[in-house]
């Protein structure tokens, strides 16, 4: 027995009480500080004053989205790569294969697209305000500030959301930016390459901070929260990285059989990702297994005469909550509930949509879920579903009705 006790124990990270006493503090007061910032209409707040959480017991009360009620954006001519929601849930930012690459902001209530950046040749980045090759991720800062966009060609660049005027371009990765993310309450972003790197900067400053190094494939994904640590999918080096900044360490999970192509964090405690073995895997930061694992979880697809998994080309979580979504080419994004303390995936509903969903948001609130869709995948794998539109679909996500509690969302 003690054998088998030795492994579990090297399974578990080593955090000291202490450790964690001081990471759960920062957290609350980092927490309690944005609380301060974001005004919350009057009663929000839990008792003493306490964020409020999203109640777990959330996705018993989601009922099946009506297929009749899902919006489409048009107007991306290629396949859409990337979008993100702004933190108030009133604008979406799209981004697409477009050569001459465009990127798009809409407005989430009417459906209406307020600015576009046209994009250029290779080579004019600098005359140009577009990009000139496939952008292939973004992220918003959590005040919602700044854009920050990733394309094949190397290059970030960091946009003023509000007016979508282009503030800097960002040099240093050797190969196509595959992942963005801003630290939460900070304009700290870290990005992710196919060059293996994960690189932090100082956005700002327009300054360059740091790089970390130990992915063995092309990074497909990176996420973060408010932790000074972000998380990265490693494509077909089979492993998905906790990196902890300050220390310079990073955690080594292990899991997926395929290539890891998408990475989101739940919470400062779990995340998901997705690969192209068909999987969906569930994590505990402190464990280097997965918690759950969905094998085939869009199913088997019959591909030049021959049966593999769908590939999973996007995963969601809405934040601090046990719903999940998950995209795919099979004609369907999938809701998921985590349920026994995040132990077990368990199937909620098929959402019908066609093609490749090579991205998915959920709305800071949690009453709508965006795709963005694309007749090819996100990172160009061979084939294309003709039938597909390039576009982006906002999905409303309708509560059934509960008895009133103070965790009900208020109806603003």
């Amino acid at each position: 027995g003690r054998r088998r006790r030795e492994a579990a124990a090297e399974e578990e990270v080593e955090e000291t009480p202490q450790e964690k006493k001081l990471r759960l503090a920062k957290l609350y007061l980092e927490q309690l500080r944005q609380h301060g910032e974001s005004r919350p209409a009057p009663g929000a707040g839990a008792p003493g004053g306490r964020p409020r959480a999203l109640s777990p017991a959330l996705t018993p009360r989601v009922q099946p989205p009506d297929p009749a009620s899902i919006r489409v954006l048009r107007g991306h001519q290629l396949p859409v790569t990337c979008l993100v929601i702004s933190p108030d849930d009133r604008f979406i930012f799209s981004a697409s294969k477009d050569g001459s690459l465009i990127k798009c902001k809409w407005e989430v209530e009417s459906g209406k697209r307020l600015c576009v950046v046209p994009g250029g040749k290779k080579g004019t980045e600098e005359q140009h305000m577009g990009h000139a090759s496939h952008i292939l991720c973004m992220a918003i800062s959590s005040d919602g500030k700044y854009l920050a966009t990733g394309d094949r060609n190397k290059l970030i660049m960091i946009w003023d959301a509000a007016t979508c005027k282009r503030l800097h371009i960002f040099t240093g990765h050797r190969d196509a930016v595959s992942g963005l993310s801003f630290r939460k309450g900070t304009h700290q972003l870290y990005s992710a390459s196919h060059d293996r790197c994960v690189k932090v900067w100082n956005v700002a400053e327009n300054a360059y901070v740091e790089t970390l190094f130990g992915h063995q494939d092309v990074i497909t994904g990176l996420d973060s929260l408010s932790r000074e640590c972000c998380v990265t999918a490693g494509g077909r080096d089979g492993t998905v990285r906790l990196w902890k900044i300050p220390e310079e360490s990073q955690l080594v999970f292990y899991g997926h059989q395929g290539s890891i192509d998408c990475i989101q964090l739940i919470n400062e405690e779990h995340m998901v990702s997705g690969a192209d073995d068909g999987s969906v895997a569930l994590w505990g930061l402190t464990k280097k297994k997965p918690l759950a694992l969905a094998r085939q979880a869009h199913g088997m697809q019959d591909a030049q005469g021959l049966q593999q998994p769908y590939w999973i080309s996007a995963v969601a979580a809405l934040r601090n909550s046990d719903l999940l979504a998950t995209g795919s080419h099979s004609a369907s994004v999938k809701l998921w509930k985590c349920s026994e303390g995040f132990r077990k995936l368990e199937p909620l509903w098929d959402i019908p949509l066609v093609g490749f969903v090579n991205s998915l948001k959920f709305s800071a609130a949690g009453d709508f879920l965006v795709a963005g869709l694309g007749q090819g995948h996100r990172l160009g794998r061979w084939w294309r579903v003709k039938e597909a539109k390039n576009s982006i679909c906002i999905i409303p996500l309708k509560r059934r009705a509960a008895a009133p509690s103070p965790e009900a969302p208020d109806s603003s």
